[in-house]
């Protein structure tokens, strides 16, 4: 199908050269009809028109004329009374066959994690507020700016996470960037540069991607266990590391909140050992329980905390906003890093996120998520309550994925396995384990993006892979 230009004659690049013998008309038909028997000109594409053809090259018209005239003439261009000189049929090579991914097969729940419910993007809110972004943005701010973004933005967010996440947060040590993983990345290089060289992370948690950045800084990255109160900070100290990567108001993967004694345990190390703590806040705006409040450790230690925070789960990933909380001593070195990474994230993106926030259309979709996820979370334990009774649900304080305790000596790998068989997308913990380790069997259930009626059916169908025992 040929691209379809806008406007009423789209440009092509053509060059003469006029120290040349050849004849311009012969230079402009054979470029034409290299570009055709090269594919640059497709089947069906139009020609600029006759009189902008020669304005352009600065030729007669009658010239360019002559040489549509020759080329329709040859078979090269067609053209018909009203509308436009075009490349005419069966004169370009066939397009090399395109090689058409093959598409996995529906299924009937897909209980992958780490993914918001995308049908319930607030578009209208969203367009509302770039629109009122972009109508109140003044000339200036089209230039670029500063690398820790708009100042508006900055001061929004940081407002924000002073009365939502109790957070010490300063826009002038606030940073935007797109999404976790720049966020991440720009955290380590300060830290490197500061002289940090061992990156401790929480396990079970993401290591593939933690390891990843971490050498990609230059840093060694092990692993710390984590229990019912969240990382193990004695642990943390024997490893000589000095920073860490926490999740501690919804443990990535297991669901723990990091209990208060063991959060003022890993400040009073951080102070101790000259060290950083990277607290990733990725899903806290999504709590059950609103009698027991969790704050960002950030506001407990500004000095030593990073805080990273997105908009990926409470609005979309592919929005690709996201902020750092920096302390004093990083600030310099995280938005020297933004400043080579990108210059600053798109203005217009920024402005309309602080439109949002103000507007108080940002709490308003919070509010109702907060609803859809509770269902969705009921729907989810009362399936697994009927269709496999003896499997134990954990880490449905916050956000929006759980973690099924299969029964002692299940294979893991099996039960995914046999529910993919079924249509049925799950997905164990041992992925996120340093080692891989397969035991004890865990299933990480996401359920942000399943609707509760996909919910119920798809436990339904592997209720009992779920309740197997092993033998």
């Amino acid at each position: 199908m040929p691209l379809e230009w806008s406007g009423l004659s789209p440009e092509v690049l053509l060059t003469l050269d006029r120290d040349s013998p050849r004849p311009l008309r012969a230079q402009l038909e054979d470029q034409l009809r290299d570009a055709i028997r090269g594919g640059r000109l497709d089947v069906g594409e139009r020609l600029p028109s006759s009189r902008e053809l020669a304005r352009r090259l600065g030729l007669s018209r009658g010239l360019v004329q002559d040489c549509y005239a020759q080329l329709r003439a040859e078979g090269y261009l067609v053209s018909r009374v009203g509308a436009a000189t075009s490349v005419a049929a069966g004169v370009c090579p066939p397009p090399a066959p395109r090689t058409v991914p093959e598409q996995p097969p529906r299924l009937l729940a897909d209980f992958r994690t780490g993914v918001p419910d995308l049908g319930s993007f607030p578009m209208a809110d969203w367009l509302w507020a770039t629109r009122e972004a972009a109508r109140a943005m003044p000339t200036a701010a089209l230039d670029y700016g500063d690398p820790r973004g708009s100042a508006h933005l900055r001061e929004v967010i940081a407002g924000y996470q002073r009365r939502v996440r109790a957070a010490a947060a300063d826009p002038e040590r606030t940073v935007v960037c797109s999404g976790y993983a720049q966020g991440l990345a720009l955290t380590l290089r300060a830290l490197a540069a500061a002289g940090v060289r061992t990156l401790a992370y929480e396990d079970p948690g993401a290591p593939a991607m933690t390891a990843a950045a971490a050498a990609h800084a230059g840093m060694a990255a092990v692993p710390v266990p984590v229990d019912d109160e969240g990382v193990d900070v004695e642990a943390l100290a024997a490893t000589g590391a000095r920073a860490v990567l926490v999740t501690p108001a919804h443990q990535w993967p297991t669901g723990v909140v990091m209990a208060a004694r063991r959060r003022l345990a890993l400040v009073e190390w951080a102070a101790a050992h000259d060290g950083y703590v990277i607290e990733d806040d990725y899903d806290a705006e999504f709590r059950y329980d609103d009698r027991d409040p969790v704050g960002a450790v950030q506001g407990l230690a500004a000095d030593r905390v990073v805080a990273i925070g997105t908009v990926s789960k409470s609005l979309a990933p592919a929005l690709r906003i996201g902020w750092l909380l920096c302390p004093p001593a990083l600030t310099g070195g995280v938005t020297a890093a933004k400043q080579l990474d990108d210059r600053g994230s798109p203005t217009l993106d920024q402005l309309a996120l602080a439109r949002l926030l103000e507007s108080g259309r940002y709490d308003r979709h919070l509010r109702r998520m907060r609803t859809v996820y509770a269902a969705r979370r009921e729907a989810l334990v009362a399936a697994l309550a009927v269709h496999a009774p003896g499997v134990r649900l954990t880490g449905l304080a916050a956000g929006f994925h759980a973690v099924a305790h299969l029964p002692a000596g299940a294979d893991e790998q099996a039960v995914v396995d046999a529910a993919r068989a079924r249509g049925v997308g799950l997905y164990g913990m041992s992925a996120n384990r340093a080692g891989q380790a397969p035991q004890p069997a865990r299933i990480v259930l996401g359920f942000g993006n399943v609707g509760e009626r996909a919910i119920g059916e798809g436990i339904a169908a592997i209720g009992d892979l779920l309740a197997r025992r092993a033998g």
